[in-house]
């Protein structure tokens, strides 16, 4: 199972990482965690102090076409904020 799915890179979580030292993942659905925590220790090197998880269901969207209304749903997802010990740091674009 692979835990980390895509980082989190958005206004909010851009201010919330430099006041707070927060980083945001979107992760897999069973994943617990332990499981993100040393995800995220094993990947970027860091040290990982506290994880809020949530879970987000999904969003029915309309779409209005020639042929008549388009009803679906967005895919539903896990959401983990994951806070950092004092001093350290992940940096998204260093790999770019």
């Amino acid at each position: 199972m692979d835990v980390l799915v895509r980082p989190l890179v958005t206004e909010k979580m851009t201010a919330q990482s430099e006041k707070l030292n927060r980083f945001g993942f979107i992760v897999n659905r069973r994943a617990t965690r332990d499981q993100i925590k040393s995800a995220v220790e094993k990947l970027y090197g860091v040290n990982v102090e506290a994880v809020n998880t949530m879970i987000y269901g999904p969003k029915t969207k309309y779409r209005y076409t020639k042929s008549g209304v388009q009803k679906g749903k967005t895919n539903a997802f896990k959401k983990a904020i994951v806070t950092l010990a004092k001093g350290e740091s992940i940096d998204f674009y260093s790999n770019i």
